[in-house]
């Protein structure tokens, strides 16, 4: 599994349905609206490194409104609360 962070600026006028159209990309997991210098952050979780060149210019920079995007892959996860998740995987609940 490849993550990748992705800033977003986008059109003020436009974050939410900005963030939707984002959100509902195949690869996006979440989409997060925060304040600051950015607008939108995009968590992208895809299988193999070359599918974030197709998630991230072809279909996220180009939604309407995006006006620029900066992208981090990430290395390693040290959240605990991910590691839980995936040991959970396939397990049913009591075992």
């Amino acid at each position: 599994m490849v993550t990748a962070i992705v800033f977003i600026k986008a059109d003020v006028a436009r974050i939410p349905e900005v963030a939707e159209q984002v959100a509902a990309i195949e690869g996006v997991s979440e989409v997060y609206s925060v304040t600051g210098a950015l607008d939108l952050i995009a968590m992208i979780r895809v299988a193999h490194h070359d599918d974030l060149a197709t998630v991230i210019p072809d279909h996220v920079n180009r939604v309407p409104g995006v006006l620029s995007t900066e992208t981090h892959i990430a290395f390693r996860t040290y959240s605990t609360h991910d590691l839980e998740a995936a040991f959970s995987l396939g397990q049913e609940d009591g075992v």
